[in-house]
């Protein structure tokens, strides 16, 4: 005898999806083809006997009219653990860095009483001596050579894996922060305003290899070496990337939240248009579509249009140019609205530069997800096709959440040529990239 062990989690979901779907006299084939969704699975979840995704509650809430309603009977994901503000560091903090033949370098930030310690000081290795700047000094021209290749480090950054900048990264992060105690104060607010710059890439590279708590660690070093260096305003820009990590843990509420609270105050209306960007997609996630949009314009008036007038380097994607419009689509897929979402972002990706390998990649395979969602099962496999080989290249933890989606989404049509023949590859490259 087959034992059939009931789902507890959606059996007020799949009641309330029965009777929308057959108050709106529509048949289990009829739903089916609104949602992609087979006949079978869809009876499943009526049934209470298979848990529906996050999507599926998301398409059917559309598909019915909803109103969200029925998308919010679906349970959140089980709560991580509470995204913790990082401390700032002790002021005499000494970072310790080994570089390995194997790639696999290692970094370790201590107080110089624990690097003392734990034996680091008599550690065999060279000693590199420390800054020949003069106490004082108002010599802009290290400034000025930092600035300029901080935006080669982030070109960069769209090519390669995230180990490999991050040393350099780190390094030249930790010259800035050492030089500045040595300069004039003038030359010494422009390094460790520099410096805060590199430490929120370092932040967001660290996010990309799949460590969180390291993010957001970095993330804090940034704000303080921003603060230190007379700019408060890059406290809220670290509010917003503490959301793109709770975005990524699917925390709606928690993501609003931070965007909502960097959006507070005097902030340069940049960091409040990326801002308002993070609440629409934390409100996508909850499936509030007024919310959503109301966030949107508001974006889009800040963001649109707006040039910096000072040589600081741009807060935020430059690689994108509507982003409002990506982000649009990135939100509308959350919504339950894939078709829409995929028409958008094609017209945008059209538009990156081809160089931009990790933003092409990124909104490549969430277009490729809102097809598949749309039921455009080859469009989908032939978008993705074109990204695997790039998407080994930048390898990106948050990429590769939206990449395992697409395989699930994939696997419900494994009847489809495209997809048997893409499924080899696909599967290949999610075990390469996943950290």
């Amino acid at each position: 005898m087959t034992e059939v062990h009931v789902v507890q989690q959606p059996i007020s979901f799949g009641r309330e999806l029965r009777r929308r779907r057959l108050a709106s006299d529509l048949t289990l084939t009829d739903l089916s083809k609104l949602v992609h969704y087979s006949k079978g699975q869809l009876s499943k979840v009526e049934r209470g006997i298979k848990a529906p995704s996050r999507e599926l509650g998301r398409l059917c809430d559309v598909a019915l009219d909803a109103g969200g309603e029925l998308a919010a009977l679906v349970r959140e994901q089980p709560p991580k653990e509470e995204l913790v503000q990082e401390k700032s560091g002790d002021e005499d903090e000494v970072w310790l860095m080994q570089l390995s033949s194997d790639g696999q370098n290692r970094f370790q930030p201590m107080s110089r009483r624990q690097a003392l310690a734990a034996g680091a000081a008599s550690i065999t290795g060279m000693s590199i001596g420390g800054p020949a700047t003069p106490s004082g000094a108002e010599d802009t021209t290290l400034l000025g050579v930092s600035r300029s290749l901080f935006d080669q480090y982030r070109q960069f950054g769209q090519t390669v894996s995230p180990g490999l900048l991050l040393p350099a990264l780190i390094a030249q992060t930790h010259t800035l922060r050492e030089l500045s105690a040595h300069a004039g104060s003038q030359t010494r607010q422009g390094l460790l305003r520099l410096g805060s710059r590199y430490a929120e890439y370092v932040g967001w590279l660290v996010q990309e290899t799949g460590n969180e708590q390291a993010a957001l660690w970095w993330t804090q070093r940034a704000v303080d070496l921003a603060a230190v260096g007379g700019d408060h305003d890059l406290a809220a820009y670290g509010l917003v990337r503490r959301a793109l990590v709770t975005l990524y843990r699917e925390d709606a509420s928690q993501t609003v939240e931070l965007a909502q609270q960097a959006q507070n105050g005097k902030v340069p209306p940049r960091i409040r248009g990326l801002a308002a960007q993070r609440e629409a997609q934390g409100h996508a996630l909850a499936g509030d579509y007024n919310a959503c949009m109301h966030s949107l314009d508001r974006a889009r008036a800040l963001l649109v249009g707006r040039a910096s007038d000072s040589d600081a380097p741009v807060i935020g994607t430059t690689n994108l140019s509507d982003p409002v419009a990506m982000i649009t689509g990135w939100c509308l897929y959350d919504l339950g609205r894939p078709a829409e979402a995929a028409e958008i972002m094609e017209t945008q990706l059209a538009q990156v530069p081809t160089q931009a390998l990790r933003t092409q990649v990124r909104y490549g395979v969430r277009c490729a997800l809102a097809h598949a969602a749309a039921g455009e099962i080859d469009h989908a496999c032939d978008v993705i096709s074109r990204l695997l080989g790039s998407a080994v290249t930048v390898s990106s933890a948050t990429i590769a959440a939206d990449l395992r989606n697409l395989a699930r989404a994939l696997a419900r049509h494994q009847r489809n040529r495209s997809v048997r023949a893409l499924t080899p590859e696909l599967s290949t490259t999610l075990q390469i990239i996943v950290p």
